[in-house]
């Protein structure tokens, strides 16, 4: 049994102190949204950077989901 595959692909419920860690994370995140909304001009260059700030923070969670 491969640990890293059971761990990534298994529900990961929220442990004590967790959900404030994504909220801070979501919400440092929207901040950016906004700015690069506001400065960067219609685009996919502007859609990808949205997507992948969507991705940071995706990722960002995952990390404390699983190894916390």
């Amino acid at each position: 049994m491969n640990q890293q595959i059971e761990n990534n692909f298994k529900y990961h419920a929220p442990k004590e102190g967790q959900p404030a860690k994504y909220e801070a994370i979501r919400e440092k995140a929207k901040e950016l949204a906004y700015l690069i909304d506001v400065k960067c001009p219609n685009s996919r260059e502007k859609s990808l950077a949205m997507t992948k700030l969507e991705e940071t923070v995706m990722w960002a969670n995952a990390a404390i989901a699983r190894n916390e």
